[in-house]
């Protein structure tokens, strides 16, 4: 009879992960430079609505954005074409999240010195994503209105490291069965600190607000020492 063998975990895998991403958030701190993660599901207005905010914010700051795909160059296209700020275009070969390696050489890619900003708009996705921390200094989430107000219980762990949370595409709020005040409750169920953000890139809703907050996020970062 084989002789049963247990192995211990010593060590989280993520653990070399989260090192750096410290690192990552030291070398941000440093260089005054607020870093932000946007995390999604796939067609939730990711890349829509930020065209909006950084052509709104590019007149006051230096901003780099950094797209992450499966494949394909359209969102960075966008991206550069619309607001014409700088952009990288990184490849995931088919990996489902950015680990903070990828997170590291996208920002030595972007090249960040006298930047105030930089936006990693992370894979769509909501599950893998919310596992490995890229070093970024606050992480957005969205939540798009025809996904439905209960993916704040479907998927706990994208909404527990949320900063914050973008409720997207709020005019078409007629058409879908999806309750706002819903939406928030499920928020704050899983993260009763996140500041929720009712917005429509389309019809404006909201956008003034979660302008006010990245910039406060900014400045917060600016006056650290």
């Amino acid at each position: 009879m084989d002789t049963l063998k247990i192995v211990e975990i010593k060590e989280d895998i993520r653990s070399r992960n989260n090192e750096q991403a410290k690192d990552i958030r030291r070398e941000m701190k440093k260089k005054k430079i607020f870093f932000l993660n946007v995390m999604s599901s796939p067609g939730s207005g990711k890349t829509t609505l930020l065209t909006e905010l950084v052509n709104r914010l590019k007149g006051d700051y230096a901003i780099g954005v950094i797209e992450a795909d499966l494949d394909s160059a359209v969102d960075a296209a966008t991206i550069a074409r619309e607001t014409g700020v700088k952009v990288v275009q990184i490849h995931t070969a088919g990996a489902c999240h950015i680990t903070c390696q990828m997170s590291y050489e996208s920002l030595c890619a972007l090249g960040v010195d006298g930047l105030d900003l930089v936006v990693l708009e992370n894979i769509g996705n909501l599950v893998c994503p919310a596992e490995f921390d890229t070093g970024a200094t606050k992480n957005l989430v969205l939540l798009s209105v025809p996904e439905g107000d209960d993916k704040p219980l479907k998927y706990p762990l994208m909404f527990e490291v949320a900063s914050a949370v973008a409720i997207t595409k709020a005019d078409v709020g007629a058409i879908f069965d999806f309750s706002c005040e819903r939406a928030i409750r499920n928020v704050k169920k899983r993260n009763p600190a996140a500041p929720v953000f009712i917005t429509s890139a389309r019809t404006g809703e909201g956008i003034d607000a979660l302008e006010k907050y990245v910039r406060e996020e900014i400045g917060k970062v600016k006056n650290e020492s």
